[in-house]
């Protein structure tokens, strides 16, 4: 017996959870909310998420890093100035109002609050700060290479700066929400793109 067809998206429908998780944090959403903007019934979604809450904010996590590696790593290949754009990607984290998609702070709020809890979160979590660092170190060897950095430290280090970075802002944005100072420190911490 093959059980029930799905009758949804999975993606789509994780997609929907992730808003709801951004918005509401994993602690206070409600499994209502949660199957409200999802759109489906609690006898589908314990069927696509047998953990429950928690299997879906994991396969949520997981889909968002995912996404949020391809599509920094797409956007710094195919930008003219990769070292400008890198300085330019972090500049914005400093002037993020709220947890926006772009700059990734779902994945920063996750690593923050979960990670310690939850092995899962923590791998995840992991392998995304794993990529970024991949993913910067790339952008910083081709700038070396064609001379658009000066600076001749190993680029896996300079990467790893620069992930550090990525997760420390993420984390002094939680008591220090002023732009001016987000960005003080994040230009301080750029100088060494030189």
């Amino acid at each position: 017996m093959a059980g029930r067809p799905k009758i949804f998206d999975e993606q789509e429908a994780i997609q929907k959870a992730t808003e709801v998780f951004r918005n509401k944090g994993y602690d206070t959403a409600s499994a209502d909310e949660l199957l409200g903007a999802m759109g489906i019934g609690k006898g589908s979604f314990y069927l696509a998420f047998k953990g429950g809450k928690q299997e879906l904010y994991r396969r949520s996590i997981q889909q968002f890093a995912e996404n949020f590696n391809h599509k920094i790593a797409d956007a710094v290949d195919n930008a003219e100035d990769q070292v400008e754009f890198i300085r330019q990607f972090f500049l914005r984290l400093g002037d993020a109002k709220d947890c926006d998609i772009e700059r990734g702070c779902y994945l920063g709020n996750a690593l923050v609050q979960l990670s310690e809890k939850d092995a899962e979160i923590k791998k995840i979590t992991a392998e995304l700060l794993k990529g970024l660092q991949k993913i910067f170190a790339k952008a910083i060897t081709k700038a070396q290479k064609n001379g658009l950095l000066k600076i001749e430290e190993n680029p896996e280090t300079l990467a790893w700066h620069l992930t550090n970075l990525w997760n420390g802002i993420h984390v002094t944005r939680r008591m220090e929400n002023s732009p001016e100072i987000l960005r003080s420190l994040i230009e301080m911490n750029l100088k060494i793109l030189q």
